[in-house]
């Protein structure tokens, strides 16, 4: 990956990636030129992560919107279920938070002369005097009617994972949620641990931190404890999701092991 670089590029690679974000890799390579070696092999492992976590996070989005709506039974069980069930404060900030990231999005997507014909409905009584851009912008964006499919659009991983936290084990787990996993052996606690490796995994390969060692190792068993269960009574490779992600999960193991024999060659006591 650095042939081609000279000693004075790599040094100049290795200020853009900043000293302290290069130092926990020179820590276990020892040089500049090898800890960008590693750090671009974790980048391909971050790569080949993402297709695998990606098709997971839409297939258990999809089911539980599936499941949720046939539960519920309602128009709007996303954002007004019935009675006794209530979101909890973290899910409601995600759902009002949603609404408002799909209004920008959609805002973003109209033309000035759409966007000022939006005016009629933000400034019922005329636009006052003296207001500012940004704040017509956004009564106008408020003005926005969001469809239920780009609220969910706009949910994160996060929110679909506290469907299986302990806070909802009697009212979405034992209800509903457990149908989406089948094997009566397994249980939401299972669950929620397999499916917090991953979350934790996409969180740091989306800001571009380092995924190795015991963490790169939990995700990896997550995968496929989750690709090999979902929705199917008996786990193994021959689960649908499972055969749906084998060509993104070979590549994965590809980049996984090639970082693996990378480790080997350093000290791996400073992992």
């Amino acid at each position: 990956m650095s042939k081609g670089l000279s000693d004075q590029e790599i040094a100049l690679v290795a200020s853009w990636l900043s000293s302290e974000r290069l130092a926990a890799f020179v820590k276990i390579s020892g040089t500049e030129r090898d800890a960008f070696e590693l750090h671009q092999q974790m980048m391909a492992v971050a790569g080949a992560l993402m297709p695998v976590i990606g098709l997971i996070e839409i297939a258990l989005r999809n089911s539980i919107c599936d499941r949720l709506r046939q539960h519920f039974d309602v128009p709007d069980w996303l954002n007004h279920p019935p009675a006794p069930f209530a979101w909890r404060g973290e899910e409601l900030q995600s759902l009002n938070r949603a609404i408002r990231q799909g209004q920008r999005a959609e805002y973003a997507k109209l033309t000035n002369a759409e966007k000022r014909a939006l005016d009629e409905v933000a400034f019922p009584m005329g636009i006052p005097a003296g207001v500012s851009h940004e704040d017509r912008s956004k009564a106008r964006q408020k003005a926005i009617r969001v469809t239920q499919g780009q609220q969910i659009a706009q949910l994160t991983i996060l929110f679909w994972k506290r469907h299986f936290s302990n806070d909802y084990e009697a009212t979405l787990w034992a209800r509903s949620l457990k149908r989406l996993f089948p094997n009566k052996t397994l249980t939401r606690g299972q669950i929620a641990a397999e499916l917090e490796h991953v979350y934790q995994a996409r969180n740091r390969i989306a800001h571009h931190e380092p995924l190795y060692g015991r963490r790169l190792e939990n995700t990896l068993l997550a995968i496929d404890f989750l690709a090999q269960n979902f929705e199917a009574k008996t786990p193994g490779p021959d689960a649908v999701l499972a055969k749906a992600i084998g060509s993104e999960r070979e590549r994965l193991q590809i980049e996984a092991e090639k970082l693996k024999a990378m480790l080997e060659r350093f000290d791996v006591s400073a992992i």
